[in-house]
């Protein structure tokens, strides 16, 4: 009778592997991870490991994309829950990041702190975290599309509004990570909903015409 529980159970030796590499990575960094330790807490045979992967960096680039596209329905799905006005949805995503701000396992954003150990702009590594933040930039663009729609404004500043969205984004989980505080989150979206106010065709000063 084979007892082998990885001949068992196809492709659950891989998947351990990346749930172990990202947990351990997300919380102690690529740098500080051994293999060792990804194999000891994947319960998995080292073998499995070269089975899987030809490189640690191979492992920590799929275990990023595996988060990527976690961490990307959930964001989606809990932004898109906030409401139904695209206003209320996007001022809802800081709501929705200042949960994630109060659970005991944030330690910032997975793709910044990854792309801040990896030097190498092509490194597989790098563009994973590229991707990610160009997914983000993506989704928030489609809802500033819609905003600006909804309020019949200059559809072309849109892409800029989606571009200072993602700073504030990332800069209020660089500043929650640091100062352990959640409420940097609040202090993202009032100034998001100021940037919102600047964007209203009720709230920005005529344009000057010149004189005939």
């Amino acid at each position: 009778m084979n007892t082998d529980t990885e001949s068992l159970i196809p492709g659950s030796a891989r998947e351990r592997l990346l749930a172990a590499a990202e947990a351990l990575i997300y919380a102690g960094g690529i740098h500080a991870t051994g293999v060792d330790a990804i194999v000891k807490q994947s319960g998995t045979a080292r073998k499995s490991f070269y089975t899987h992967f030809e490189s640690k960096d191979a492992l920590v680039a799929a275990a990023l994309e595996r988060r990527d596209e976690r961490w990307m329905k959930w964001f989606i799905e809990g932004t898109l829950r906030r409401g139904k006005s695209t206003r209320t949805r996007l001022l809802g995503m800081f709501d929705v990041l200042r949960e994630w701000f109060t659970s005991e396992d944030f330690h910032g954003c997975a793709f910044l702190n990854a792309a801040g150990e990896i030097a190498g702009p092509d490194d597989p590594i790098r563009v994973v975290a590229r991707e990610h933040k160009e997914r983000l930039l993506a989704f928030v663009r489609t809802q500033c599309d819609e905003h600006m729609s909804a309020i019949d404004a200059d559809s072309r500043r849109a892409a800029r509004l989606a571009r200072q969205w993602l700073i504030l984004i990332d800069g209020a989980i660089g500043v929650a990570l640091v100062s352990g505080d959640a409420d940097a989150a609040l202090d993202a979206r009032a100034a998001a909903e100021r940037l919102l106010d600047t964007e209203s065709p009720t709230t920005r000063p005529p344009s000057r015409r010149a004189s005939t």
